[in-house]
Order: structure tokens, then C-alpha cells, then sequence
């Protein structure tokens, strides 16, 4: 299947580029209600299976709650509170930075990266997810070496409950930028998997879902889409992945999955608000990202513009 145009960068008045990709909206019932382009093939979900993540390991015995549980889910920015809230985790842990697999990066919060005298793990944006692992394993017994491979009794675990929530088989595990397992599914799994997590009443989906909504910044950062996302739309859950991966879900278990063929992230929080919009929800706090950026001399001079959805 050739997936449909989804965006199309505008710049000043011409058609500059355009992005390819997939929606899918799935209702309280995991049902597909609508749905652009193939929704049913396997994808890297990227970072959009943390939230996912998070809930297996608190099921394995994590006991984050609250600012620590949304560390654990989030691609933050590296920007001082970020890292300080890692080292204490892995201080509490009886643990340091050099236990994290991640590897070496540079924060990216701009401010924070013009600070930063070298790349560190601690800056690394899964930072974050890592400490939450090396944690559960000390909680639960297991080995803290080897922790990200795919045959660690962790991510064996994880595994299962991704499979789960997103109630498919797991169709390939690769390695992510982070050097965690990365599980592929189809983007109707990724949607079905939000709905559940923003629609529990109680455990571990609940505690998930209340720890993001209630630390958008937590989870990204300073102007990143996530953060503004969740802190424009009461109740929201949203978590962005890389390579142009973007889901979402209302507290009713409505909820929202896009992937962009060509791995654009600019095209994400347009067609978010979008798809918020045809859920029928308030987007007037969200004007920034709906139109997303096109500069010309530092100045805005267009627009990324995605079809109303229907």
C-alpha cells in the first residue's frame, strides 16, 4: 500500500514538500474508527512504547510513583531538573551513571547543550527509561549487567505486557538509539495500547497514566510537543517516538497513531491537532503547533497544512 500525503509544507504559498504516512483512531473498544493509510503493518513505535515499558516494570515491582513514574516514560530534554532527578533515582538504586547502557549524549534542551562540557549518559533522553530499568532489576533480583538484552529476564517481561496491551504478537525486536529491545507492532496496536493505558481505573495503566498528565514536563521538556500537548488537553497522554512517531489517548480510551514514512517529525503535531480536533476537543491553546514552523529570514513564512479529517 502507498500511504496517502498527510502533510504538505507551504512556503510561501508553494508547495514545498510533502510527508507521507498513517493515522489511526481507535475507539474505548480497541476498534479501529478511523483510519488513513496501512494501519495494520509493524512498525518501531520508537519512544512511543515507554508509557507501555513503564507499566510492565512497575508490574515487575518497580514502585516509581508520580515525577519518578513520568521520568521513567519520558525523552527528556536533559535540562537540569531532568538530570538531577536520574542521579538521585540511581543514587537511591545503589547505583551511578556509569550502570546505564544508554549512551552518551548531549541534552536536547539547546540552552542545557551549550552548558554541557561533554556528552554524558545522564543527559542521554532515555536516560530516564534506563534508570527505571536498572532499578526494577534491583528490586525484583535480577542482574543489573546485561539489563538491556533482549533475553534479560527484564525485557522478557516487558515484552509480554506490550504484547498485552497492544493485544498483537510482537512481530520483530530490534535495538533503539538507546540500546534498549525495540518491539514492532502496527500502529492500531500502538493506539489500542494508549486507549488502555488513559482509560484504566485502577494499577499500574492508572499510575501511568496519572504520573504523565500530572508532570507533562517531566516527560519532554521546555517547548517540546508532548509536554504541550498534555498541558493544553486535560487528561491527555501523549508520548512522541523518532523516525516520526507520534500517539495519544484521551481519558474515554479514545486515542491516536501516526507514523510518517519518511521519518519527518514535523508533520507529528500538526496532524495531532488534527486528530484532536476531530475528536471533538478544544484546540485553541494549540495554534503553534497546528500550524507547525516554516521560517524564512527567522520569520514565519508558511505552514505545515494536513487535511481535515473526517
Amino acid at each position: 500500500m502507498t500511504n496517502p500525503v498527510l502533510a504538505e509544507v507551504v512556503r510561501s504559498g508553494f508547495v514545498e514538500s510533502v510527508h507521507r504516512g498513517a493515522l489511526v483512531v481507535t475507539g474505548p473498544d480497541g476498534g479501529v474508527r478511523m483510519a488513513l493509510g496501512d494501519v495494520t503493518s509493524p512498525v518501531f513505535p520508537r519512544s512511543s512504547n515507554k508509557p507501555l515499558q513503564a507499566a510492565g516494570m512497575l508490574r515487575s515491582g518497580l514502585g516509581f510513583t508520580g515525577e519518578d513514574l513520568a521520568l521513567a516514560c519520558a525523552s527528556h530534554s536533559g535540562e537540569p531538573g531532568h538530570v538531577k532527578r536520574v542521579l538521585e533515582l540511581l543514587e537511591a538504586a545503589g547505583l551511578g551513571e556509569d550502570d546505564l547502557a544508554c549512551p552518551p549524549d548531549f541534552p536536547l534542551h539547546v540552552p542545557s547543550m551549550r552548558d554541557a562540557a561533554e556528552p554524558r549518559r545522564v543527559t542521554m533522553n532515555c536516560s530516564g527509561k534506563h534508570t527505571a530499568m536498572l532499578t526494577t532489576c534491583v528490586r525484583a533480583g535480577w542482574p543489573t549487567a546485561g539489563y538491556e538484552a533482549p533475553d534479560h529476564p527484564l525485557q522478557q517481561a516487558l515484552a509480554a505486557v506490550v504484547s498485552e496491551l497492544t493485544g498483537e504478537p510482537i512481530a520483530h525486536t530490534g535495538v533503539d538509539g538507546c540500546g534498549a529491545p525495540l518491539f514492532a507492532f502496527s500502529l492500531t496496536g500502538l493506539a489500542r495500547a494508549f486507549g488502555r493505558v488513559t482509560s484504566a481505573a485502577s494499577g499500574p495503566l492508572l499510575e501511568v497514566a496519572s504520573a504523565m498528565r500530572a508532570h507533562p514536563w517531566l516527560v519532554a521538556g521546555t517547548g517540546r510537543e508532548d509536554t504541550e500537548l498534555m498541558s493544553a488537553v486535560d487528561g491527555l497522554v501523549a508520548k512522541g517516538g523518532a523516525e516520526g512517531v507520534q500517539a495519544f489517548a484521551l481519558p474515554d480510551g479514545f486515542a491516536v497513531a501516526i507514523k510518517v514514512d519518511d521519518g519527518n517529525k514535523r508533520a507529528c503535531a500538526p496532524l495531532a491537532v488534527a486528530a484532536l480536533r476531530y475528536l471533538g476537543v478544544d484546540v485553541s491553546g494549540l495554534d503553534g503547533l497546528a500550524r507547525g514552523s516554516v521560517l524564512g529570514g527567522g520569520h514565519p513564512v508558511g505552514e505545515v497544512r494536513v487535511p481535515e479529517l473526517r
